[in-house]
């Protein structure tokens, strides 16, 4: 089987082709309900809409930006006194109308933009300005918002419950059912009258009925979660100002005259125009498919919603929002085009595609043989041309347990484990600081055997502080009272400010308090803040000088620079970095004195002597350099890479996380490797990541430059010791990815922030992106992201994704066993006595319980610390695992056999005859059956090996027992299965007469319950130990496929408890008075305990088979 799924049923966690998600649908057949079986999978035909919509839009910009050019020499032809205003839009106090807005920026109109003024003149008419923002008085807002609409895209809406029940009834065995259910009452009221001859009917459609509530309520509680989920993935916030503040929104909330500031890696939240910025690449492949970025300038100044600043830094003014923008459009289509299925929706769409098959096999089959049985019958009795009702009514209740053998067998429940199990997971994920984007991540995630981890705010706190200086080559500690502005030589001073002030991603801003904000990455803000402790001023630093040219900080170059102009006509270039890069590219130092002198090699070693000193004591080093220009320096000239005058080394400090130490012990127990990819410098790497616990003695501390140099050869025998790969470049993160997953077959996650991590989270099996720390780009490349930017939250990620994997297969094992024992019980019965045992209304309640309540039960257990004890599955695991056939195969044959046992021997050992005999057996048989199931349901691992011993010396039964000892090796996991033994021996005992006040074996009536009752007293403590009486039937000997101990823990999961007891609480109801629609009689209580005893004796069956090495 498993080779079969491999070679039809395999899809990527992510990237398939659609030609692969085609070819699977193709090959499922037998699906009683395509609209459920497929409602998680890919809509491929909105996706497609969706590319030509992509296709259109390339070619709508392209022809826009060449007839632009062609239009900006006949700038003139157009003024704005040719645009009419709205009544409406000049009422409420604007110039420009919202569609007029739209069509400049979508038709990239520059000689419109030119006519009105540009961004400025635009803004004006806007009623806003680019200094201070829109206003934020209520009533002013609520204008704009209804003149020009809100930043928000269509979404399909929320379905009702009852569209959920109507699908539900689409299932074409029910169907089928119902159509029989309505001859059956037609049928036996005409023969019998009513109400007894509708029973039978009756009986069926309140079956279907209680199946499509039940099923109707799981499906929509899905998509309540998935809805939410979505919810959490939408959210992104960007830096505006409002009322001469910047602050941080979110993008539903943007209007159009809003200032939005823009950085790299940020996605542009609603179209509009580039106010100002430096060197700002745009990428609009989400929008055009066009690969090559974009420039924008104050000569191209669109900006498209939906795309992504590549590199640079801008302000810009949000002309045109939500469902006017061409982006809003595009996501009204994808949103229905749906998330990829996962692998294991599509593997298990194939298990159910081969058991529904054979399931439809037998089901032909076993009509055949009831109907032959039937036939032959009638010809022995010379009876073949006379047909009476009920021989019809017989006929019609074949063709219905045949048709419902159908819908046992074909475990369309399985897929949609697969997507209830990920909801709760994901819904609780949340609650853990991990939002997951692709559903594929969570299943994946728990093969995962390699992370990748960056350092800088996963490992550590990313909470940075300036606590060591080396300005003036003397080497100084920071502290909150440092003198180290009365120590440096003014020159250098006013150096050192203008160089922190002016070369940097960060600002200092006022707040509503008055007070200084200090805004951009934590690197920034520790240079900023010991600026501003230095005395400086940020706002008045700015100011003093002319920014001609920013070169912003990338993680290729590892460095960003500025050209300033200042009052007195000198152009200087100011850099800062890593600290060997930038140290490299000086060949002068300013002195102890505070004079510029040659950087000789007695000088340079005492600064790369004090690099790795800093680095040594885990601190980030950064080297800030400055040069004078030529005067005529242009803003297209590039900033130069050498002849740079060294001012200082800083070393900042970013503690370790607390706990990452201890995840990083959990990952390598579960068979994890943790690797550090960082752009640090190595020595700083390698302090971090001995106190992380990353870096072993037996493990090895690269450089990025190296590890590129090196042949495949030497990468073969390298990779798998690399624990720390420091100074690398994202390409050298994406190359040591692509390794370990293509040559070690490893499967890798990777965490990522910055833009050029995308490719990387991009190649991983999953990306793993920060929440605080990481721009739009690299979310919008990964498959989780993680709110609070911790490692130890990875590994919880990881316990996550075990637990889903593992919870799916315990069901996939529950639901075989079920489907294997209906087919053979029903099947083997009809040939053997020519008549099925399971009715269609006892098959429609054992599917409900092994299909929407036993994935309730099973796909929503909560994960546990024994999970990372294992080692991972990898990417060669098989699914469907020995260990799970083994359990399958021989939990199948013991109930199998019992109930087979039962069949032909159950009215001779309980004494029973005629028709309502048969009625007692087969209710007999169809609880045994039921109890087996329930007691079989597989659930998680737990527990500690001890010896079991139960008191019962005070039982009073006439008989007095002082001790009774079971073997079964775990304590907590027998204590209730003691108690029921005792019960089952004693009434097996007093129906026999072997105590004295009982009467006649196997007779109900005459069966006294009293004496029981009136005669225990037990020491409950010892023999509950915690769990009361929620162990007494059993129902849970497999909730672990492997270990014994089934019972610890098992009030952890309530929805468990509750499915359990509902079912069994339901049993009762059907069996005890539901007889007439169920076919079924009530039990004496010796069948009762003789029903949980055939479960119960399945607990030390499946101990054995867990002790059969496989």
């Amino acid at each position: 089987m498993e080779s079969y799924l491999n070679e039809n049923f395999d899809v990527k966690a992510k990237g398939s082709s659609d030609e692969v998600l085609e070819k699977w649908r193709k090959l499922c057949g037998v699906v009683k309900n395509p609209k459920r079986r497929f409602r998680f999978t890919a809509n491929l035909s909105k996706r497609y809409e969706a590319a030509a919509m992509r296709r259109t839009n390339q070619e709508k910009l392209r022809i826009a930006v060449l007839v632009s050019k062609a239009a900006f020499q006949f700038i003139q032809g157009f003024t704005s006194s040719e645009y009419v205003v709205p009544e409406e839009v000049k009422a409420a106090g604007y110039d420009i109308c919202p569609d007029e807005l739209s069509s400049i920026v979508e038709g990239h109109d520059l000689k419109k933009v030119t006519a009105y003024g540009g961004a400025t003149g635009i803004a004006n008419k806007l009623c806003t300005t680019a200094e201070n923002g829109l206003t934020t008085e209520p009533t002013a807002l609520g204008r704009r918002q209804q003149i020009f609409g809100i930043n928000k895209f269509a979404e399909p809406e929320l379905r009702s419950f009852w569209v959920f029940v109507w699908e539900a009834l689409q299932d074409m065995t029910l169907m089928i059912l119902g159509v029989c259910a309505f001859v059956s009452l037609i049928v036996g009221i005409a023969m019998e009258g009513w109400p007894k001859g509708a029973h039978d009917g009756l009986g069926i459609v309140a079956s279907i009925l209680l199946v499509v509530f039940v099923t109707a309520t799981s499906d929509y509680r899905q998509s309540l979660q998935f809805r939410d989920l979505d919810k959490e993935k939408k959210k992104i916030a960007i830096q505006v100002t409002r009322n001469g503040f910047r602050q941080k929104m979110s993008i539903y909330e943007l209007l159009p005259g809003d200032i939005v500031h823009l950085s790299i890696g940020d996605q542009v939240p609603a179209d509009g125009l580039f106010i100002s910025g430096f060197s700002v690449l745009i990428d609009e492949s989400s929008l055009t498919g066009e690969s090559e970025p974009v420039m924008v300038s104050a000569e191209n100044p669109f900006l498209l919603s939906g795309t992504k600043v590549q590199d640079g830094s801008c302000k810009m003014l949000i002309t045109t929002v939500g469902m006017r923008t061409q982006w809003g459009k595009l996501m009204a289509t994808l949103s229905e085009g749906g998330d990829d299925e996962t692998p294991l929706q599509v593997k298990l769409n194939g298990v159910a595609t081969i058991i529904g098959k054979i399931g439809l096999f037998f089901a032909v089959v076993t009509f055949a043989v009831l109907v032959n049985g039937m036939i032959a019958q009638k010809w022995r009795e010379g009876t073949h041309f006379r047909w009476a009702g009920d021989e019809a009514l017989a006929l019609l209740e074949y063709f219905a347990v045949a048709v419902t053998i159908v819908v046992v067998a074909v475990p369309e429940g399985l897929p949609l484990a697969v997507t209830l199990s990920l909801a709760f997971a994901m819904k609780k994920m949340m609650n853990d600081k991990a939002l997951v984007r692709n559903l594929a991540a969570c299943e994946t995630m728990g093969s995962a055997t390699t992370i990748c981890s960056d350092k800088t705010g996963t490992l550590t706190t990313n909470r940075m502080t300036v606590v060591k200086s080396c300005i003036c080559t003397k080497v100084k500690e920071i502290t909150s009272d440092t003198t180290l502005r009365s120590e440096l030589p003014e020159p250098t001073l006013k150096l050192l400010l203008q160089s922190i002030f002016n070369n940097t991603g960060g600002e200092v801003v006022a707040n509503k308090q008055g007070k200084h904000d200090i805004l951009g990455t934590p690197t920034d803000a520790a240079l900023l803040q010991l600026g501003l402790s230095l005395g400086g001023d940020f706002q008045a630093e700015r100011q003093s000088a002319k920014l001609i040219k920013l070169e912003p900080f990338n993680s290729t170059k590892k460095r960003m620079g500025v050209v300033l102009e200042l009052p007195d006509g000198r152009v200087l270039a100011h850099t800062k970095g890593a600290s060997e890069i930038v140290l490299a590219a000086c060949s002068k130092v300013i002195n102890a004195d505070g004079e510029v002198v040659p950087l000789n090699g007695e000088v340079l070693e005492h600064l790369k002597v004090t690099i790795d000193q800093f680095a040594g004591e885990a601190l980030r080093t950064l080297c800030l350099a400055y040069m004078d220009l030529d005067s005529k320096f242009s803003p297209n000239d590039s900033i130069p890479t050498e002849g740079f005058t060294c001012i200082g080394i800083v070393g900042i400090k970013d503690p370790v996380r607390p706990g990452v130490r201890e995840s990083v012990a959990i990952c390598r127990a579960a068979g994890i490797t943790v690797r550090m990819v960082t752009g640090d410098n190595i020595n700083t790497a390698k302090a971090i990541a001995r106190e992380c616990g990353i870096l072993t003695d037996d493990g090895i501390a690269i450089e990025g430059p190296e590890f590129r140099e090196k042949s495949q050869a030497e990468l073969d025998i390298l990779i798998p010791k690399i624990q720390v790969m420091a100074r690398s470049s994202p390409l050298d993160k994406h190359m040591l990815v692509k390794q370990l997953r293509t040559t070690f077959n490893e499967v890798v996650a990777v965490t990522g922030d910055g833009t050029n991590d995308a490719p990387a989270l991009h190649e991983a099996d999953i990306g793993l992106a920060m929440g605080i720390a990481g721009t739009e780009v690299a979310k919008e490349s990964a498959d989780v992201i993680i709110l609070d930017d911790n490692f130890s939250t990875i590994v919880t990620v990881a316990k996550w994704g075990r637990s889903v994997y593992i919870n799916i297969q315990k069901f996939v094992q529950f639901q075989l066993t079920v489907n294997v024992v209906a087919l053979l019980v029903n099947f083997f019965s009809a040939c053997w006595t020519g008549s099925a045992p399971l009715t269609a209304v006892q098959l429609l309640w054992v599917n409900m319980i092994m299909d929407t309540l036993g994935a309730l039960a099973l796909a929503t257990e909560p994960p546990n610390d024994e999970l990372m004890k294992r080692k991972p599955v990898g990417r060669q695991g098989n699914f469907i695992s020995n260990v799970m056939w083994r359990n399958i195969l021989g939990q199948s044959f013991y109930q199998f056999m019992v109930i087979w046992f039962l069949q032909a021997n159950g009215k001779a050992m309980f004494g029973l005859e005629g028709s309502q005999g048969d009625l007692q057996l087969n209710t007999l048989i169809f609880n045994a059956f039921v109890f087996c199931q329930v007691r079989s349901a597989p659930v998680r691992p737990f527990g500690v090996e001890s010896a079991l011993w139960v008191r019962c010396k005070s039982i009073e039964f006439g008989h007095p027992w002082e001790y009774g000892t079971m073997a079964a090796g775990r304590e907590s996991a027998h204590h209730g299965s003691c108690l029921l033994m005792l019960f089952v021996i004693y009434l097996w005992s007093v129906e026999c007469g072997v105590f004295q006040g009982q009467s006649q074996i196997f007779h109900r009536d005459s069966f006294q319950i009293r004496p029981f009752w009136a005669g225990i007293n037990m020491d409950f403590n010892r023999v509950f130990d915690g769990y009361g009486l929620n162990v007494i039937f059993n129902e849970v000997s497999s909730r672990n496929m492997e270990e014994i101990d089934v019972f610890k823990g098992i009030l952890d999961n309530y929805v468990f408890v509750t499915v359990i007891s509902a079912t069994l609480f339901s049993q009762i109801i059907i069996v005890e008075y539901l007889g007439t629609f169920a076919n079924t009689t009530p039990l004496s209580l010796l069948q009762w305990a003789l029903s949980i005893l055939i479960g119960f004796i399945g607990m030390p069956v499946a101990a054995a088979l867990k002790m059969i090495p496989v």
